[in-house]
């Protein structure tokens, strides 16, 4: 086998692939990329035995077809080193070495034969198919991945759960403590059908998804597995088996105390005071009057305070609230939007932060946040 490939288009596919490999693989061979060559065709593919991904590239074949497997990390940092340049690889039929030759130099890497290296999972025949823009999904996954939770007594709880139905898509998060649900209503299907997608197959996916809106990519699924098929990519991962909580269950319907707020404004408050919050707790103090918004936190053991004033437009009862500052940051991170709507009850009761202007007519964010007990 012998082919000729741009160093740069090889070094960034090696490095996005090889962010499958597990650092404690059960199988010596999951070290290693498995590079298939068919026509001008070169497949790299990486697995952990739970997510497969392959990245497709174009090169000049000049030589036979046919597979071999390469130390990941070897060949990886060797690439990285290049500036742009053709590169021609080539691999002895019988001994399996690698040889990467450039105009000024070559260098050897052994390898293996890819006939042992695990294949993709099969779908069942009663799968779920459909095609949907690249961009519904990076916004379902971008907006809700954050709030998975990494608990290994309920592993449902530790992916996204993604619910299609006759009106919308849904993507859902939460780790008890935080709860996100973005809904399109432009993505629908004949039956309601849904999965939970792992935490590291969505970072890989939300990494890879091609920018704007007319690229479409297909997603098939059964009861244990998806593929997500992508125009240079194809990734192949074992779902989380279970019941997803029932979330509608715990959003509030009657949060009547409404505060409108400049949501970077609100950010750089609570960054400033958390700083003097109890290290143990992280506990943020929210005081609410007439168009006032006081932010507040102390630690007792370090005898440390903070307090800022930030102007808001509130409608509703006087209200204390506490909240984790590290919690609140990531929220208001995550809602890409200039002004952010808090619905309240009460001290006891979830918080929903929701976007005040939409970039989609079709989409809408929530956001619920657990409080904390003030002292």
């Amino acid at each position: 086998m012998k082919f000729t490939i741009s160093s740069s288009l090889l070094s960034s596919n090696l490095q996005t692939v090889g962010k499958v490999i597990s650092s404690k693989n059960t199988l010596p061979i999951l070290d290693y990329f498995l590079f298939e060559l068919v026509g001008n065709q070169l497949r790299i593919t990486a697995s952990d035995m739970e997510t497969m991904l392959v990245a497709t590239l174009e090169v000049e074949n000049e030589g036979a077809d046919g597979s071999f497997a390469v130390p990941a990390k070897r060949i990886t940092d060797s690439i990285k080193e290049f500036s742009e340049q053709p590169l021609t690889i080539s691999v002895d039929a019988e001994s399996w070495e690698v040889q990467i030759s450039w105009k000024s130099g070559k260098l050897a890497i052994p390898g293996v034969t890819g006939m042992g290296y695990p294949e993709a999972q099969k779908l069942d025949q009663e799968k779920t198919a459909l095609e949907i823009k690249a961009s519904v999904f990076a916004d379902g996954i971008t907006s809700t991945i954050f709030a998975t939770a990494d608990d290994q007594l309920r592993p449902v709880m530790n992916g996204v759960n993604i619910a299609l139905s006759s009106t919308e898509i849904t993507f859902v998060a939460t780790d008890a403590h935080r709860l996100v649900c973005l809904q399109n209503r432009g993505v629908t299907v004949d039956e309601a059908a849904s999965f939970i997608l792992p935490a590291k197959p969505a970072n890989l996916l939300k990494s890879i998804l091609p920018k704007g809106d007319e690229v479409i990519i297909g997603v098939d699924f059964d009861s244990k597995n998806v593929i997500f098929t992508l125009p240079k990519y194809c990734l192949v991962c074992r779902l989380i088996e279970g019941s997803y909580p029932n979330y509608n269950a715990v959003i509030p319907k009657s949060n009547n105390n409404i505060l409108i707020v400049d949501r970077a404004e609100l950010m750089a408050a609570i960054k400033r005071v958390s700083v003097c919050a109890s290290q143990a707790s992280g506990l943020l103090k929210l005081s609410l009057t007439d168009n006032n918004l006081n932010v507040s936190a102390q630690d007792l053991d370090y005898a440390t305070s903070a307090e800022d004033n930030i102007p808001c437009q509130y409608e509703g009862a006087e209200l204390e609230i506490g909240f984790k500052a590290a919690f609140l940051i990531d929220i208001l991170t995550n809602l890409h939007c200039t002004e952010v709507e808090i619905k309240l009850a009460d001290s006891t009761r979830p918080g929903l932060f929701i976007p005040v202007e939409s970039f989609s007519e079709q989409e809408s964010l929530l956001m619920l946040l657990m409080p904390m007990m003030i002292n």
